[in-house]
C-alpha cells in the first residue's frame, strides 16, 4: 500500500510514522508514504521573489461571497495531484518492462468534517481495492470545491471522509490516523495479524504479569477464570457470555 499525503506540513508526520509499527512496516516496505508540498505548484502572482532572495508561495485567498479566513486555492491542489499520478504512471512503466506489474489503482481522499464517517470497514476495503492513496490535508477554512470536481472527473470519485463530529485546524491528523488504521490491514505489518483488536471477539478487559498489583494500600487481582486453564470458559469470558 502506498500513501501519498498532500500537506503544507510533512514535517508533522516525522515522530509518527519514525517510531514503532509503522516505522518498522516503511522500513520494510510493507507499505510507502511520500509527501507533496502544494506550495511547490504555486505560480503567477502567488509567488513571489523577494530581493534578499526569499520566496513567498501563496496557497491561500479570501472566499468568494465573503466569510472569515481563507480559503486553499484549487491549482495548487489540482498540480500536486497530476504530478502524483504522472509520477506513478512512470514508476509503472518502468516495472511493467521487468515484470507483469499490475498498473496502480488509485483513490482520492478529502477531509471534510461532513465527509462519510472512517472506519474499520473502510480501512479494510481500500486494503483490498487500492494500490494507491492520495490523501489531500485541507488547512484553513478549507479547500475550494471544484478540487473534487475536477478530480472526479478525471480520477473517480473523491472520497470525502471525517474522523468524527469535531472540527481539526487541517488535515494532517486525519491523515496520519488513515494511515495507521489502513496499514494495519496490509498483511505483514502487525506482527500477528489475528492482533487487530477489530479481529477479537472478546471483551474490551485485558490482563498481563503480575497476578496481584496493589495501588494505595488494595490489592487487585486478575479474574480467576483466566488463570484456570479452562480454555472454553475463558472464550465463554471473552465473549461475555461467562
Amino acid at each position: 500500500m502506498n500513501f501519498h499525503i498532500i500537506t503544507l506540513f510533512p514535517e508533522m508526520f516525522d515522530s509518527y510514522l519514525g517510531e514503532s509499527i509503522l516505522a518498522r512496516a516503511i522500513m520494510e516496505k510493507k507499505i510507502k508514504v511520500n509527501f507533496v508540498n502544494p506550495r511547490k505548484f504555486v505560480s503567477g502572482k502567488y509567488k513571489k521573489v523577494w530581493p534578499d532572495g526569499n520566496i513567498s508561495q501563496q496557497i491561500d485567498e479570501r472566499p468568494y461571497g465573503g466569510g472569515p479566513g481563507m480559503v486553499m486555492m484549487a491549482e495548487p491542489i489540482l498540480k500536486s495531484v497530476d504530478f502524483i499520478v504522472k509520477k506513478l504512471q512512470v514508476e509503472s512503466l518502468k516495472l511493467k518492462a521487468k515484470s507483469k506489474q499490475l498498473k496502480p489503482i488509485l483513490k482520492i481522499i478529502n477531509f471534510s468534517p461532513s465527509g462519510k464517517k472512517f472506519d474499520t470497514s473502510y480501512a479494510k476495503t481500500s486494503v483490498k481495492k487500492y494500490t494507491d492513496i492520495i490523501l489531500i490535508c485541507g488547512r484553513y477554512e478549507g479547500i475550494d470545491a471544484r478540487v473534487n470536481k475536477v478530480l472526479s472527473k478525471f480520477y473517480g470519485k473523491v472520497d470525502e471522509i471525517s474522523i468524527g463530529d469535531f472540527v481539526l485546524t487541517g488535515g494532517e491528523l486525519p491523515a496520519m490516523i488513515l494511515v495507521d488504521c489502513i496499514s494495519r490491514q496490509v498483511v505483514g505489518v502487525l506482527g500477528n495479524f489475528d492482533s487487530r483488536e477489530e479481529e477479537r471477539i472478546s471483551s474490551s478487559e485485558v490482563y498481563t504479569r503480575p497476578e496481584v498489583i496493589k495501588y494505595k494500600v488494595k490489592s487487585y487481582k486478575v479474574p480467576k477464570v483466566l488463570l484456570s486453564g479452562d480454555h472454553k470458559k475463558i472464550e465463554e469470558w471473552k465473549k461475555g457470555k461467562f
